[in-house]
This record gives C-alpha cells, sequence and structure tokens, in this order.
C-alpha cells in the first residue's frame, strides 16, 4: 500500500492547520468566550462546516489547541536542555519553562483559559500527559545520577516540583508584560533555591 498521500488528504492536513492556527490565534487574543467557530471559520479562510468536520465543537478545537500548544512547548524546554549534566540540564529545562511561561499565547492558553474553558479535571490530564511527564523524566535521571535521593518517592518529589513550575506558570500569565522579566528571575532564584536544598551530593 503506497504510503504517499493523496491530493484530498493533503488537503483536509492543510485545512485542518489551518483551523488551529486561526483557532489558537484567536483564543490567544479573544479568549476561549470571546472567539466564536465563525470567527476560526473566517480567519482561517474556510466554511464553517469545515471546522465542524475536523472538529466535533468549539470545545474539542479549543482542547486540540491547548495539547498542541503544550506539546510544542515540552519539545523546545526539552531542546533547551542540552547539558550533559542532568543538574545543568534541569536547570536550563526550568529556565526555557519560565521563559515559554512569559509568552502571552502560552500563558493565556495554558494557565488562563484551559482550566475555565476545559474544566479542571481535563485541564489536570493534560498539563500531567506534558508537563508533568517531562517533570518526572528530568527527576528521574536526577535520582540516577545521585543529585536527588532515592528516599522519597520519584512521583512525589515530581509532583513537588511540578507544582511549583505550575504556581510560576499562572503567575507569570497573570502578570502585567513590562513585570514579567522581573517576575521570572525571581521565580527562577527561588525555584533554584528549592531544587539545590533537595541536593543531597
Amino acid at each position: 500500500m503506497s504510503s504517499v498521500k493523496s491530493r484530498r488528504e493533503m488537503y483536509a492536513d492543510a485545512t485542518r492547520a489551518a483551523i488551529l492556527q486561526a483557532a489558537t490565534e484567536l483564543f490567544a487574543e479573544r479568549g476561549y468566550r470571546g472567539a466564536s467557530l465563525e470567527d476560526v471559520a473566517a480567519q482561517a479562510n474556510v466554511t464553517r462546516g469545515a471546522v465542524y468536520h475536523h472538529f466535533s465543537g468549539k470545545q474539542a478545537l479549543f482542547e486540540e489547541v491547548v495539547e498542541t500548544v503544550e506539546e510544542e512547548a515540552m519539545q523546545e524546554v526539552l531542546a533547551a536542555a542540552d547539558a550533559s549534566d542532568p543538574w545543568d540540564a534541569g536547570l536550563q529545562a526550568v529556565a526555557a519553562y519560565l521563559d515559554k511561561c512569559c509568552e502571552p499565547q502560552y500563558g493565556r492558553l495554558v494557565w488562563i483559559e484551559g482550566p475555565a474553558a476545559l474544566g479542571w479535571q481535563k485541564w489536570r490530564e493534560c498539563e500531567e500527559k506534558y508537563a508533568y511527564d517531562v517533570t518526572q523524566r528530568f527527576i528521574a535521571r536526577l535520582v540516577e545520577a545521585g543529585y536527588l535521593s532515592a528516599e522519597s518517592s520519584l512521583r512525589t518529589t515530581s509532583q513537588f516540583v511540578f507544582w511549583m513550575l505550575g504556581g510560576a506558570g499562572l503567575r507569570l500569565a497573570e502578570t502585567p508584560e513590562e513585570d514579567k522579566p522581573r517576575l521570572r528571575d525571581e521565580w527562577a532564584a527561588l525555584m533554584l533555591e528549592a531544587l539545590s536544598a533537595l541536593r543531597v551530593d
């Protein structure tokens, strides 16, 4: 069977990508409630029916937007953590994550609109699927390298760090643009203190 996509499949993929891009921009700019499917269709230059062909409704579209944004963000964090030493790589990951949370689009979609539009449970599931998974991978490397104690469970330590990162993300998302660089550095310093206190070497 040929793996080459047909022209119709390529058109469908392009249409779906255009819808997602338009929805990402509009949800970030106007919020979940302020952006309608008609707005998304108009910005993507497709019909409302085309939107419904790819997504069952507004919430399903928003959920896909948040998952896409989170997946891309975690890929950026992993790419930034390129140090060979696990401790240095972990600090690079924290820095990259805090930088990401300063971006208006990411901050609003994930931290402001996400919990309200998706509901607490579904939003938590999304965060655990992406951000928590990445956090746990870094903590596991630090335990394996001897930087962190293995006495506390991997899950407990990962959750502790995960919720610190979440607190930083929410605070930065709520902060006016002009104050974000200062607050980002304050959170970075506090997180370094907390992580350093956990070191056992």
